[in-house]
């Protein structure tokens, strides 16, 4: 195999050196017979090698038994020959080594070419991985510029608002006030003030009915063991112990329908009315920021109108409207929720003071089977004793 033939790029036809050089190894292939016959050893062997170019070196890796020869080449115009020198492999068995290729400045200006080639344009490459760094702080900077937009008109609408708080309170300021709506607020207010102190006594009175039943159950406990203890006073016993558990099962109804009333309740003043009340603070938010920027605007009308202050009054007048229509929308929910709200609220409190009476009344009148009908009525179910938390079973 010649040197010519393994160099990528180097043809007889198109280099005058790779043709020589490929004269050169046919009549080295015409003598390979007689160097057969010849033992192998290991000095080098000359041969005229000449080139028009650069120094070019070349490594061929045979077999476990080949040779390695170098084939150097002086520049061109050198009177020296070219020298192949044959040395022992001293590569590994299993993994030979490939052919390392020393490429010209040609071949290394193709592979830029090629490269540019790939890149596209001048600078292209650059541009496309510095594009996302330029585009992310471009994104940095819209953003840190609205939220400093945002943090300057929070700023302003909290200072005017402020302002028109301050003013009312020293009887300065005008406020807008819808004396229909305002009365109804009030009353809520009220109402709400009331049903947390019903809501407060019937969790005392239900937490000390609980230990009242307690009381009872262990009374009639007690009355058992001793009415069969006592034989002379077996009966007395066993009439009271009966009694006690009958109260403490008419206690428990009655606990179940005092809970129930309570869960009711709650659920009345810290739900439905709570969500009411949030509601009005909104509005009555929107109504100051609508007093204040009103103000706004009328200081800015009485004022003189110049070139100055007129974008500032039309914008006083967009900003007005705003918190007016603002204003105007949760006015009208609140009269809303405020109608419907009473009207849950007698809904709901008729039932529940109806269980009310007829659970204590059937209590302390004796009435088993009225406290029965006020559970069926409002499908209250009861707990059985002991069984305010699962057992160990149910737990695993």
């Amino acid at each position: 195999m010649s040197a010519a033939g393994e160099a990528p790029g180097l043809t007889a036809h198109n280099h005058p050196a790779a043709a020589e050089m490929h004269a050169q190894d046919s009549e080295f292939d015409s003598e390979k017979p007689a160097m057969a016959e010849a033992p192998a050893r290991d000095s080098a062997a000359e041969i005229p090698v000449t080139s028009n170019g650069e120094d070019v070196k070349h490594i061929m890796t045979g077999g476990p038994t080949l040779k390695e020869t170098r084939i150097v080449s002086s520049s061109y115009g050198n009177t020296s020959e070219g020298i192949i020198e044959a040395e022992a492999y001293r590569g590994s068995s299993f993994f030979p080594k490939s052919p390392v290729l020393f490429p010209s400045n040609a071949a290394a200006s193709r592979l830029a070419e090629h490269a540019q080639d790939v890149s596209g344009p001048t600078g292209g490459l650059k541009n496309t991985q510095s594009g996302p760094v330029v585009i992310t702080d471009e994104i940095s900077k819209n953003i840190a510029l609205e939220k400093l937009e945002q943090m300057k008109k929070w700023s302003i609408s909290t200072y005017k608002c402020t302002r028109q708080v301050l003013s009312e309170k020293l009887g300065r300021g005008s406020k807008t006030v819808d004396l229909e709506l305002e009365s109804q607020i009030e009353v809520l207010r009220d109402t709400k003030k009331k049903y947390e102190n019903l809501l407060r006594l019937a969790r005392q009175m239900a937490a000390q009915f609980y230990l009242v039943v307690q009381t009872q159950r262990q009374l009639g406990d007690v009355f058992g063991e001793l009415s069969v203890k006592s034989p002379e006073l077996h009966e007395e016993f066993g009439y009271n112990a009966e009694t006690q558990k009958l109260l403490c099962k008419n206690g428990e109804t009655l606990l179940g329908a005092i809970n129930f009333f309570i869960s009711s309740v709650n659920t009345l003043v810290n739900k439905t009315i709570e969500d009411t009340l949030i509601a009005v603070k909104q509005y009555e938010n929107s109504r100051i920021e609508y007093d204040a920027y009103r103000i706004d605007l009328e200081e800015l009308n009485l004022g003189p109108r110049d070139a100055v202050t007129i974008p500032k009054i039309e914008y006083s007048q967009q900003q007005f409207q705003i918190h007016k229509e603002k204003f105007d929308k949760l006015r009208t929910s609140v009269s809303i929720k405020l109608k419907f709200l009473d009207e849950n609220k007698i809904k709901v409190m008729h039932n529940q003071l109806l269980l009310f009476h007829n659970a204590v009344s059937g209590y302390f009148a004796g009435n088993q089977h009225q406290l029965e009908q006020v559970l069926k009525q409002f499908h209250i179910k009861l707990k059985a004793p002991g069984s305010d938390g699962p057992s160990w079973l149910e737990e695993q």
